[in-house]
């Protein structure tokens, strides 16, 4: 006995669930890069709360600039740690920034945050944190990883846009 369907081409409705798969996967892609952006925001966040109540840890995951900051602050005594929060809080917002837009496959917040990341790995090599640069290096790999996805899922969502639908936003 053979079984139904063999050597038939599959069904437009084996077809769209091949493509809503093959879409899921590109948005799994996307969004571990983008992933990135808050991880980074987060942990340097963590740091500026460690370096003030003077752990003397920190996470290698950080900011360079946010530890730039640290550093001031403490010169600048108590009333610098509230000034260090804002600084920092303001650098994390933005990468969070990034990561809300790159999540949703928006290639500027990946070639922009990018940017602003190797300017901040300049700041560790400045400062000769080695395993920090190093870390940087392998984020940057990261989030390149999750841009590289970006035509891949505009590819798919426009082969299932049915020819004259209207426009879905993002």
């Amino acid at each position: 006995m053979s079984s139904p369907g063999l050597g038939l081409s599959g069904s437009p409705q084996q077809s769209l669930t091949s493509l809503v798969e093959q879409k899921l996967r590109a948005e799994r892609v996307v969004k571990a890069g983008a992933n990135w952006f808050i991880t980074v925001a987060v942990l340097s966040m963590i740091n500026s709360v460690l370096s003030m109540s003077g752990a003397g840890i920190r996470f290698i995951f950080g900011l360079g600039i946010a530890d730039f900051v640290d550093a001031m602050a403490h010169q600048a005594g108590q009333s610098g740690f509230v000034l260090d929060l804002i600084i920092n809080g303001f650098v994390a917002g933005v990468f969070v920034v990034f990561w809300n837009f790159a999540r949703k496959g928006q290639q500027w917040a990946f070639i922009v945050g990018m940017a602003l990341y190797a300017l901040d790995g300049l700041v560790m090599l400045y400062f000769k944190d080695i395993l920090a640069v190093a870390f940087h290096g392998y984020g940057h790999y990261r989030i390149y990883s999750g841009m590289s996805g970006v035509p891949r899922l505009r590819n798919i969502e426009a082969s299932m846009t049915p020819a004259g639908a209207p426009i879905q936003p993002v």
